[in-house]
Protein backbone atom coordinates (compact mmCIF):
# COMPACT_ATOMS: atom_id res chain seq x y z
CA UNK A 1 0.00 0.00 0.00
CA UNK A 2 1.23 4.05 -0.58
CA UNK A 3 2.58 5.22 2.42
CA UNK A 4 -0.30 8.15 2.16
CA UNK A 5 -2.84 5.86 1.45
CA UNK A 6 -1.62 4.22 4.98
CA UNK A 7 -1.77 6.92 6.77
CA UNK A 8 -4.93 8.18 5.27
CA UNK A 9 -6.81 5.39 6.04
CA UNK A 10 -5.58 5.77 9.81
CA UNK A 11 -6.39 9.34 9.84
CA UNK A 12 -3.65 11.16 10.13
CA UNK A 13 -5.11 14.11 8.11
CA UNK A 14 -6.04 15.09 4.84
CA UNK A 15 -4.01 13.02 1.77
CA UNK A 16 -2.24 16.46 1.06
CA UNK A 17 -1.16 17.05 4.68
CA UNK A 18 0.04 13.98 4.70
CA UNK A 19 2.34 15.03 1.48
CA UNK A 20 3.82 17.51 3.45
CA UNK A 21 4.85 15.98 6.33
CA UNK A 22 6.10 12.95 4.47
CA UNK A 23 8.20 15.87 1.90
CA UNK A 24 9.23 17.14 5.21
CA UNK A 25 11.21 14.10 6.43
CA UNK A 26 8.43 13.43 9.36
CA UNK A 27 7.94 9.83 8.60
CA UNK A 28 9.80 7.24 8.61
CA UNK A 29 9.23 3.40 8.17
CA UNK A 30 11.28 1.02 10.13
CA UNK A 31 15.05 3.00 11.26
CA UNK A 32 14.42 5.08 7.37
CA UNK A 33 13.12 8.49 7.09
CA UNK A 34 10.92 8.43 3.72
CA UNK A 35 9.95 11.52 1.35
CA UNK A 36 8.07 9.98 -1.39
CA UNK A 37 4.41 9.43 -0.82
CA UNK A 38 4.09 6.64 -2.86
CA UNK A 39 6.84 4.20 -1.31
CA UNK A 40 4.94 0.48 -0.68
CA UNK A 41 4.74 -0.01 3.11
CA UNK A 42 4.55 -4.21 3.68
CA UNK A 43 2.60 -5.78 6.44
CA UNK A 44 4.61 -5.99 9.48
CA UNK A 45 6.24 -2.25 9.02
CA UNK A 46 6.93 -0.17 11.59
CA UNK A 47 5.63 3.27 10.47
CA UNK A 48 6.21 6.66 12.32
CA UNK A 49 4.34 9.66 11.77
CA UNK A 50 5.23 12.84 13.92
CA UNK A 51 6.87 10.91 16.04
CA UNK A 52 4.32 8.63 16.90
CA UNK A 53 3.97 4.59 15.69
CA UNK A 54 0.74 4.23 13.71
CA UNK A 55 -0.98 0.73 13.26
CA UNK A 56 -2.61 -0.35 10.35
CA UNK A 57 -6.51 -2.17 11.22
CA UNK A 58 -8.25 -3.02 8.60
CA UNK A 59 -11.14 -2.85 10.60
CA UNK A 60 -12.64 0.11 12.97
CA UNK A 61 -15.25 -0.27 15.39
CA UNK A 62 -16.95 2.84 17.80
CA UNK A 63 -19.85 3.19 19.84
CA UNK A 64 -20.94 6.77 19.67
CA UNK A 65 -23.91 8.43 21.73
CA UNK A 66 -25.59 10.27 19.73
CA UNK A 67 -26.68 13.68 19.74
CA UNK A 68 -30.00 15.33 18.85
CA UNK A 69 -29.69 17.25 15.77
CA UNK A 70 -27.30 15.27 14.03
CA UNK A 71 -27.85 12.79 11.50
CA UNK A 72 -26.76 9.22 10.49
CA UNK A 73 -24.95 9.83 7.47
CA UNK A 74 -21.40 9.62 5.98
CA UNK A 75 -21.43 13.22 4.69
CA UNK A 76 -23.97 15.70 3.70
CA UNK A 77 -23.39 19.18 2.43
CA UNK A 78 -25.58 20.98 4.66
CA UNK A 79 -26.26 19.48 7.88
CA UNK A 80 -23.38 18.23 10.41
CA UNK A 81 -23.15 14.13 10.47
CA UNK A 82 -22.47 11.74 13.46
CA UNK A 83 -18.88 11.36 11.45
CA UNK A 84 -18.13 15.17 11.50
CA UNK A 85 -18.07 14.29 15.33
CA UNK A 86 -15.36 11.65 14.46
CA UNK A 87 -11.69 13.37 15.84
CA UNK A 88 -9.81 13.65 12.82
CA UNK A 89 -7.18 11.44 14.39
CA UNK A 90 -9.70 8.22 14.14
CA UNK A 91 -11.90 9.72 10.68
CA UNK A 92 -10.81 7.08 8.08
CA UNK A 93 -12.74 7.79 4.90
CA UNK A 94 -14.75 4.74 5.24
CA UNK A 95 -16.56 5.10 8.06
CA UNK A 96 -20.05 4.86 8.31
CA UNK A 97 -22.96 4.53 10.69
CA UNK A 98 -24.65 1.06 10.68
CA UNK A 99 -28.51 1.97 10.01
CA UNK A 100 -30.42 5.33 10.96
CA UNK A 101 -31.58 7.21 13.97
CA UNK A 102 -33.53 9.99 13.15
CA UNK A 103 -31.85 13.90 13.42
CA UNK A 104 -34.13 14.40 17.08
CA UNK A 105 -33.37 10.80 18.51
CA UNK A 106 -30.29 10.15 20.55
CA UNK A 107 -28.27 7.01 21.81
CA UNK A 108 -26.22 4.21 21.10
CA UNK A 109 -24.88 4.11 17.01
CA UNK A 110 -22.57 1.63 15.76
CA UNK A 111 -19.61 3.14 13.41
CA UNK A 112 -17.17 1.04 11.20
CA UNK A 113 -16.12 0.15 7.82
CA UNK A 114 -16.95 -3.39 8.37
CA UNK A 115 -19.44 -3.91 5.76
CA UNK A 116 -20.46 -7.31 6.81
CA UNK A 117 -21.33 -6.92 10.12
CA UNK A 118 -23.38 -3.94 9.88
CA UNK A 119 -25.36 -5.95 6.73
CA UNK A 120 -25.72 -9.21 9.64
CA UNK A 121 -27.10 -6.63 12.12
CA UNK A 122 -29.39 -4.84 9.61
CA UNK A 123 -30.57 -7.72 7.61
CA UNK A 124 -33.93 -8.05 8.18
CA UNK A 125 -33.87 -12.08 8.25
CA UNK A 126 -31.23 -11.53 11.33
CA UNK A 127 -34.22 -9.99 13.42
CA UNK A 128 -31.50 -8.32 15.84
CA UNK A 129 -33.19 -6.72 18.63
CA UNK A 130 -33.04 -2.59 18.66
CA UNK A 131 -34.00 -1.82 22.52
CA UNK A 132 -35.09 2.10 23.19
CA UNK A 133 -36.19 4.43 25.57
CA UNK A 134 -38.84 6.65 25.51
CA UNK A 135 -41.41 9.48 26.58
CA UNK A 136 -44.99 9.23 25.27
CA UNK A 137 -47.43 11.84 25.68
CA UNK A 138 -51.10 10.26 26.84
CA UNK A 139 -51.33 7.06 29.08
CA UNK A 140 -49.96 3.59 28.09
CA UNK A 141 -51.58 0.76 28.78
CA UNK A 142 -51.29 -2.95 29.07
CA UNK A 143 -53.79 -3.50 26.07
CA UNK A 144 -50.86 -1.05 24.17
CA UNK A 145 -48.22 -3.64 25.62
CA UNK A 146 -50.72 -6.31 23.80
CA UNK A 147 -51.12 -4.17 20.84
CA UNK A 148 -46.98 -4.05 20.52
CA UNK A 149 -47.43 -7.55 20.62
CA UNK A 150 -49.44 -8.57 18.32
CA UNK A 151 -47.82 -6.42 15.72
CA UNK A 152 -48.64 -2.45 14.82
CA UNK A 153 -50.37 -1.41 11.90
CA UNK A 154 -48.53 1.86 10.09
CA UNK A 155 -48.77 3.69 6.92
CA UNK A 156 -52.22 2.05 6.57
CA UNK A 157 -51.09 -0.75 5.18
CA UNK A 158 -47.36 -1.93 6.93
CA UNK A 159 -47.98 -4.60 9.95
CA UNK A 160 -44.87 -4.29 12.32
CA UNK A 161 -43.64 -7.79 13.37
CA UNK A 162 -44.36 -8.25 16.83
CA UNK A 163 -42.47 -5.82 19.62
CA UNK A 164 -42.13 -5.92 23.29
CA UNK A 165 -43.40 -2.63 25.17
CA UNK A 166 -42.72 -2.50 29.05
CA UNK A 167 -43.99 0.25 30.55
CA UNK A 168 -42.30 2.14 33.20
CA UNK A 169 -44.51 4.94 33.93
CA UNK A 170 -47.70 5.59 32.80
CA UNK A 171 -49.17 8.95 33.48
CA UNK A 172 -50.03 11.97 31.13
CA UNK A 173 -46.50 11.37 29.89
CA UNK A 174 -45.33 7.70 29.94
CA UNK A 175 -41.97 6.05 29.84
CA UNK A 176 -41.49 3.28 28.54
CA UNK A 177 -38.71 0.47 27.16
CA UNK A 178 -39.31 -1.11 23.49
CA UNK A 179 -37.98 -3.53 21.75
CA UNK A 180 -38.29 -4.02 17.91
CA UNK A 181 -36.53 -6.32 15.66
CA UNK A 182 -36.74 -4.29 12.20
CA UNK A 183 -35.71 -0.89 11.40
CA UNK A 184 -38.66 1.01 9.64
CA UNK A 185 -38.43 4.67 8.68
CA UNK A 186 -39.88 6.53 12.04
CA UNK A 187 -40.82 2.96 13.34
CA UNK A 188 -41.62 3.75 16.92
CA UNK A 189 -42.91 7.06 15.82
CA UNK A 190 -45.91 5.59 14.05
CA UNK A 191 -46.41 2.73 16.15
CA UNK A 192 -47.32 4.78 18.76
CA UNK A 193 -49.32 7.34 16.68
CA UNK A 194 -51.29 4.61 15.00
CA UNK A 195 -52.36 3.62 18.97
CA UNK A 196 -53.05 7.70 19.18
CA UNK A 197 -50.17 8.83 21.47
CA UNK A 198 -47.15 11.11 20.30
CA UNK A 199 -43.47 10.29 20.87
CA UNK A 200 -41.87 13.07 22.93
CA UNK A 201 -38.30 11.59 23.10
CA UNK A 202 -36.58 8.71 21.90
CA UNK A 203 -33.15 7.07 22.96
CA UNK A 204 -31.82 3.72 21.99
CA UNK A 205 -30.38 1.68 24.74
CA UNK A 206 -29.36 -1.62 23.14
CA UNK A 207 -28.42 -3.13 19.26
CA UNK A 208 -28.12 -6.74 19.31
CA UNK A 209 -25.18 -7.46 22.39
CA UNK A 210 -23.92 -3.53 21.96
CA UNK A 211 -25.20 -1.67 25.16
CA UNK A 212 -24.49 1.99 25.21
CA UNK A 213 -22.14 3.00 27.35
CA UNK A 214 -23.64 4.77 29.97
CA UNK A 215 -20.59 6.80 30.39
CA UNK A 216 -21.08 8.56 27.21
CA UNK A 217 -22.37 11.88 26.90
CA UNK A 218 -24.09 12.91 23.90
CA UNK A 219 -21.75 13.35 21.14
CA UNK A 220 -18.82 11.18 22.45
CA UNK A 221 -17.71 7.92 21.51
CA UNK A 222 -15.19 5.37 22.14
CA UNK A 223 -13.49 2.09 20.59
CA UNK A 224 -15.42 -0.85 21.11
CA UNK A 225 -14.02 -3.57 23.17
CA UNK A 226 -12.68 -6.79 21.51
CA UNK A 227 -15.36 -8.35 23.94
CA UNK A 228 -17.82 -6.28 22.35
CA UNK A 229 -16.24 -7.06 18.73
CA UNK A 230 -16.86 -10.87 19.54
CA UNK A 231 -20.42 -10.40 20.85
CA UNK A 232 -21.63 -8.59 17.93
Amino acid sequence: MRLDKYLSDMGCGTRSEIKKNIRAGRVSVGVKTIRDAGFSVQSGDVIRYLGEIVRYENFSYYMMNKPQGVISASEDRKMKTVIDLIDEEHRRKDLFPVGRLDRDTEGLLLITNDGQLAHRLLSPKKHVDKQYFAEVRGRVTEEDTQRFAEGVTIDGEYTCLPAELEILESGEISCVSVIIREGKFHQIKKMFEALGKEVLFLKRLRMGSLVLDPALSPGEYRRLTEEEIKAL
